[in-house]
């Protein structure tokens, strides 16, 4: 066994612990729709912006879901392929193009809101009723990273 370097404990570790959880949550949610639809990670993100947002911009869903660009357009053009959503030039940018939900996309939304929502209910029954505390944990985590930054 090697010797610790210091009394650092990388188990214990908040950043590390949440890293590892969002990870492991990122997964099981995953394992849920991509046996439904067959889609990835970066191809839920995209969808589930769209969803929320209406038309938006390859830049503005790199903004906001925090993946490289180079993998939204490329989660963008295999939904694209299966129908799922539109790209039109951007109308305030031409040099930008605007993705959209098709009604295929649509309906597939619908029923991946139904597959999240059964996911949330499979946390929060392992929280034990802490659910309340904890989103307002991890909150208080955000608000404070979003003010600093």
């Amino acid at each position: 066994m090697i010797p610790a370097m210091s009394d650092f404990d990388l188990d214990a570790f908040l950043p590390y612990q949440v890293n590892v959880l969002a990870a492991r949550m990122s997964r099981e949610f995953a394992e849920r729709y991509r046996a439904r639809f067959g889609i990835s990670v970066a191809e839920w993100r995209v969808v589930a912006h769209l969803s929320q947002t209406g038309p938006v911009s390859v830049r503005e869903i790199h903004a906001r879901v925090d993946m490289d660009k180079s993998k939204v357009s490329r989660a963008a053009q295999r939904l694209e392929a299966a129908g799922y959503l539109r790209k039109r030039p951007h109308p305030g940018d031409r040099r930008l193009v605007e993705l959209s939900l098709t009604p295929k996309g649509q309906a597939m939304m619908a029923e991946l809101t139904e597959i999240a929502k059964a996911y949330q209910t499979d946390l929060a029954a392992r929280l034990d009723g802490e659910k309340p505390a904890f989103q307002a944990a991890i909150q208080r985590l955000l608000d404070r990273d979003g003010a600093e930054n």
